[in-house]
């Protein structure tokens, strides 16, 4: 009996040290597969034919990216011309506002004090003097008023100078409710006639329309374009003294069919505007950054003409999260280095 259960004994420890045996010898787990080069969180970056970037991301990381596809709107451009302009500084013209305010208010009555002196003068019952002094009081008022005017002429312009309502524009412009702009083309570039608008562009990206008042009356030494001053009213936009705008003036012509990006769907990179337009060969699941002008700015985006823009109607744009696609992009980038 004691043979037979020692006889088990030897035989399970065998069993037991055979299997021991046989896990120290099995081979290691194969290590997890290195992700290819360009792939970071399931994201792959390539480049196609052309040299643009193709970014892959599956449906299910666009889900979690929030990434949004939309086609880009139709949409037309008038053919323009691009100026330079700031917001003037209209100070000094208030000052010969008042000037002329002034003068106007004086004038009637120094002209009459000298018809009086010159009826008590006829009737012997002044002296000389005082008359010489009605008279040169009455003239100087009438100066004063076209002093006023010519400043005003010749620093405004003419239509600022003859306006009607022209103490109440310049409150108006004092309380910033509207703005002046003076507009300069490039060197070289000149119109026959003045657009009667302009559609104006803050460096933020927001647009107002403005109103043709006249000619500048100077050159811009640095500029040396033809110049004109236009008049923003109701002033929306809060428009401050001295500063930078951009001006499109409308010319005459058909105007350019194209599409219009919204300004959330484009990135900065690399000094330049960018879209990401999906890959319709590749399921939804590939996007080529594409390069775009950013010259024309739109009331929602950028237009780009139908024909040299590189985006029609019928692509499909991401429209929310290009920023994140650009994140990932560049991440992945980094992890192929």
């Amino acid at each position: 009996m004691k043979r037979a259960i020692l006889a088990i004994l030897l035989i399970a420890a065998a069993i037991g040290g055979g299997f021991w045996w046989h896990q120290r010898q099995a081979p290691a787990a194969a290590p997890a597969a290195d992700k290819p080069a360009g792939e970071a969180g399931g994201t792959h970056v390539t480049h196609d034919d052309q040299g643009n970037t193709v970014i892959s991301m599956s449906d299910e990381d666009q889900g979690d990216a929030g990434i949004v596809l939309g086609n880009p709107a139709a949409g037309t451009w008038s053919q323009e011309i691009k100026g330079y302009g700031r917001v003037l500084d209209t100070a000094p013209l208030a000052g010969l506002v008042n000037e002329l305010a002034t003068a106007q208010a004086a004038a009637p009555a120094s002209a009459l004090e000298w018809e009086r002196q010159k009826t008590l003068s006829a009737q012997g019952n002044t002296s000389a003097r005082a008359l010489q002094a009605a008279q040169a009081a009455a003239q100087h008022d009438q100066l004063a008023i076209q002093s006023a005017r010519d400043r005003i002429m010749l620093g405004w312009g003419a239509a600022l100078a003859g306006r009607n309502d022209l103490t109440n524009f310049v409150q108006l412009l004092t309380s910033r409710q509207a703005a002046l702009l003076r507009v300069d083309l490039p060197g070289g570039e000149s119109l026959a006639a003045p657009p009667p608008s302009a559609r104006v562009v803050t460096l933020a990206g927001k647009t107002i329309q403005a109103k043709f008042l006249g000619p500048v009356t100077d050159v811009d030494p640095m500029i040396q374009g033809q110049g004109f001053v236009y008049s923003v009213q109701p002033n929306d936009l809060s428009l401050a003294p001295g500063q930078a705008v951009t001006a499109w003036l409308q010319l005459p012509g058909e105007p350019i069919a194209g599409v219009i990006i919204p300004r959330d769907a484009v990135v900065r990179q690399e000094g330049a505007g960018w879209v990401y337009v999906m890959n319709k060969d590749k399921g939804g699941e590939a996007f080529t950054r594409k390069k775009i002008q950013l010259d024309r700015p739109a009331d929602n985006g950028w237009f780009l003409e139908a024909e040299t823009g590189g985006v029609k109607t019928n692509d499909y744009i991401v429209v929310t999260g290009a920023q994140t696609l650009l994140s990932e992009e560049l991440k992945a980038a980094l992890s192929a280095d």
